[in-house]
């Protein structure tokens, strides 16, 4: 794990979603696991973004479709 550049910070995000995991399993949306994770990021003093938009390409072609996800900020 030494070999990872935000190492202490990808440490801190998988226990915020461990800890999420182990307070409701499995089985439920991924809009219910975002609210939780946002949250548990707020408890841990996690920046981050909610929803950032991710321009995907396709054989240098831009796609209509979108990929948003949480992201955290290294800052």
């Amino acid at each position: 794990m030494n070999d990872l550049i935000y190492a202490d910070e990808t440490y801190r995000m998988r226990g915020a979603l461990f800890e999420v995991y182990k307070h409701l399993g499995c089985g439920f949306l991924e809009a219910v696991y975002q609210e939780a994770v946002e949250l548990e990021f707020i408890i841990c003093k996690i920046p981050f973004q909610i929803q950032k938009e991710i321009v995907i390409k396709y054989k240098n072609n831009t796609l209509k479709q979108k990929y948003f996800l949480i992201s955290t900020s290294t800052n």
